[in-house]
């Protein structure tokens, strides 16, 4: 296995991005969203997780961040355990969602005959960890995350992705609070 995509120092700041299984864009719907911003609260509250960068997009998310807790691998498994289990039963509770069956369906082929997924898989299993170990490589990784959904042609102008700390660089803390 690579040591290029692992958390080595735990007291560094990463940049992680996961995305979907088979890359379906499941953040279509603002109450997907909310999930992932709940949880980064929490994350942020209970287990000391600092975010400074982050993106949403519909099949993935960018994240730079630093566990205050030494533990920025159990942070980031924790974080996504919980998404998956709460995305998928909202998406099953949610009667206005019309690609429910399809969904479920999904994420239980991507979980069929892996021994570390008991019922359905929502995430890819890797993370890709990148220690950020200068401001250079900070600024890129910021600036990658950033132009995203610029990139993707959701948006012409970083800050008009809702989801993004685009915004927070901008002075605009309404959706998700970062550390600066």
């Amino acid at each position: 296995m690579s040591r290029k995509y692992k958390f080595h120092n735990p007291e560094a700041a990463y940049f992680v991005s996961f995305a979907t299984v088979y890359w379906i864009d499941v953040f279509t719907r603002q109450m997907y969203f909310n999930v992932l911003e709940e949880s980064i609260n929490y994350c942020r509250s209970e287990k000391g997780m600092e975010v400074f960068a982050y993106c949403f997009m519909p099949s993935h998310v960018h994240l730079i961040f630093r566990s205050t807790n030494g533990d920025p691998s159990g942070l980031i498994r924790d974080f996504k355990g919980f998404t998956s289990r709460k995305i998928i039963r909202t998406i099953t509770e949610n009667p206005q969602e019309s690609r429910k069956e399809w969904l479920l369906e999904m994420f239980q082929r991507a979980g069929d005959g892996k021994s570390n997924v008991r019922q359905c898989q929502f995430w890819q299993q890797h993370n890709k960890p990148i220690e950020l170990w200068s401001d250079a490589v900070i600024q890129q990784k910021i600036d990658y995350i950033h132009n995203n959904p610029v990139e993707a042609g959701f948006v012409t102008d970083p800050v008009d992705w809702k989801y993004s700390s685009a915004r927070n660089y901008q002075e605009d803390q309404t959706v998700l609070a970062i550390d600066l």
